[in-house]
């Protein structure tokens, strides 16, 4: 499906850079990661980019030694980044069965001062949960036989000490399903049951690098619109396709573009992160807080890679884009691989530290593997977060595939003269919801003005985009100035709770957390005492989302003066 004449990315190259990512394990905040990051570095400079190596403080969390004994046998098993140590006589408690911890099922089981057994692989949703119950600690059963490493804090990035109280207090590890079904069938069968649990967890502020390169469209002066190009270079174990494909993914459409720069109309910033694995994405929550003013003022969109290049990876058609750049995505992967992209929304990771600044943003994971009957967190391979990230899971043609779609996708976000944001799709998505929500609200509050805001909305970005078929030069540039101001208001109601200079929580959210205070009184019961306490938050939510809505909509409208 490739296009006659277009560019394609050099197998041998790509595998070239995979060879050198497989020879080293890359923790966060270690010589081997920072000797790595001189490679990356060396690339980039060869490739005509200006090159930074920024150090910063960063809260990382590295598991060490774990032991788990139940009845004096040992089982197999890890601890995870952000655990809690246990002292070093370690510690003994009575086992409670909570099935998938769901709020739900914590809420109807008693676990103050126990171990609970969880199925699945740990994560920091869990975490929470347990923590706030009173447990001691945690024991998760593996879906597989491998043990998946997890950073299982709640907090995006570092701790601040507002945040710091949401990091687990629980010793957390997993151990694998043979194991775990046994423990599962004497719990279930009404067996008492003690565990041991021991767990020492490297866990503290250190210096992490983070690299920048930039290059600047040829006619553009410094200070000129760019596109954001970003990845972790942190790995679980050697993590060659987890981060090591999307890394070579990463140089070589730098380096292609770079040879494009006199069609670019905007600059092009790639950013090598670390901190994602081991300080739940510390690195870019570190730069969107550091650099937030440029970034608000120059970067028009975030494209984001992950484990890129996998052997059975055949699914093309999930991958998580906003609403606004969803059918630049569509056309790059039908393009390129024939397969019709459905897309799905951003889930709360992927190093998606920006959505506050209002920028929008793609991808994350490309490619998946095909459905499997086994419950994972992702569709990323079995061999994902294991000891088992090695080179024999990478397929080269895969890898060349992948990085068509994002080489492609660069190629429009840097060149195309006016922004392919499509806000008449992202109106057409809230208004969804505010239909949904006006129903459920049964006149409690009117929201009248969100849904005539939104209509708005569709139609300006409709003039806009038939408007900016024949714009060049100044014009061109006032419209891109107008779609990117809309897009500082218009992404954090998609993306956030509203607050657009603090990191909402690593946890799972609802789509548009923004309108959450006006669901939670369209779905209190029309009895409740509390109803009128919900209507004063409530009203709160829709004025800052009316707010929001009318700034975009006035940037639209003076694009069209």
């Amino acid at each position: 499906m490739i296009e006659a004449g277009q560019v394609l990315p050099d197998t041998d190259r790509l595998m070239a850079h995979i060879h050198e990512f497989a020879k080293r394990v890359k923790l966060s905040g270690t010589p081997e990661e920072l000797e790595s990051f001189q490679y990356l570095r060396s690339q980039m400079w060869s490739y005509g980019y200006r090159t930074e190596l920024l150090f910063h403080d960063a809260f990382i969390s590295l598991p060490g030694r774990a032991k788990v004994e139940v009845d004096g046998v040992s089982l197999r098993c890890i601890t995870h980044s952000m655990s809690v140590s246990t002292p070093a006589d370690g510690l003994e408690a009575a086992l409670v069965y909570v099935g998938e911890g769901t709020k739900e099922e914590f809420s109807r089981l008693d676990v103050a001062g126990k171990i609970v057994v969880v199925d699945g692989i740990a994560t920091e949703e869990v975490a929470a949960l347990a923590s706030a119950a009173g447990a001691l600690g945690q024991l998760h059963i593996s879906p597989t036989e491998h043990l998946y490493e997890m950073c299982v804090s709640p907090v995006w990035g570092s701790p601040s000490q507002h945040t710091r109280a949401q990091l687990p207090k629980t010793v957390i590890s997993t151990i694998s399903r043979d194991d775990g079904k046994r423990l599962r069938r004497r719990l279930t069968s009404g067996d008492v049951v003690q565990a041991r649990m021991e767990a020492e967890v490297d866990t503290g502020w250190r210096k992490t690098p983070l690299l920048v390169a930039d290059l600047g469209p040829e006619a553009g002066a410094d200070g000129a619109p760019f596109v954001m190009f970003s990845g972790h270079h942190d790995t679980w174990h050697y993590g060659v396709m987890d981060n090591g494909g999307a890394n070579a993914t990463m140089l070589e459409a730098a380096r292609l573009l770079a040879a494009q720069r006199s069609e670019w109309k905007r600059g092009l910033r790639v950013c090598f992160w670390s901190g994602h694995s081991h300080g739940r994405y510390s690195g870019s929550a570190w730069y969107a807080d550091e650099y937030f003013d440029e970034l608000d003022r120059r970067c028009v969109a975030h494209v984001n890679v992950d484990s890129t290049g996998a052997e059975g990876a055949t699914v093309l058609t999930n991958s998580a884009v906003i609403d606004e750049l969803k059918s630049v995505a569509a056309e790059a992967i039908e393009t390129v691989s024939g397969q019709k992209h459905a897309g799905r929304r951003h889930g709360r990771a992927a190093d998606q530290s920006f959505w506050g600044v209002g920028i929008p943003s793609m991808f994350g994971s490309l490619s998946h593997q095909p459905p499997s009957p086994v419950k994972m967190l992702t569709a990323l391979g079995w061999w994902w977060h294991t000891s088992h990230d090695t080179i024999d899971h990478i397929e080269p043609e895969n890898l060349t595939r992948d990085t068509s779609i994002v080489l492609r996708v660069l190629q429009r976000l840097l060149t195309a003269p006016i922004l392919p944001y499509d806000y008449a799709a992202y109106a057409l998505a809230l208004g969804d919801q505010l239909v949904k929500l006006t129903e459920q609200l049964a006149g409690r509050l009117d929201i009248a003005k969100l849904t005539a805001a939104t209509k708005e909305l569709e139609q300006l970005s409709i003039s806009v985009q038939g408007a900016s078929a024949t714009l060049s030069g100044d014009a061109a540039d006032r419209v891109n100035a107008a779609l990117m101001r809309a897009s500082r208001w218009l992404v954090p109601l998609n993306y956030t709770s509203g607050e657009r200079f603090h990191h909402d929580p690593a946890l799972p959210h609802l789509p548009w957390p923004s309108l959450a205070g006006m669901w939670e009184l369209a779905r209190l019961p029309a009895s409740s005492p509390d109803l009128a306490f919900y209507t004063v938050h409530a009203r709160q939510t829709r004025n800052r989302v009316a707010h929001a809505l009318r700034e975009a909509n006035a940037a639209l409208k003076a694009a069209l003066d």
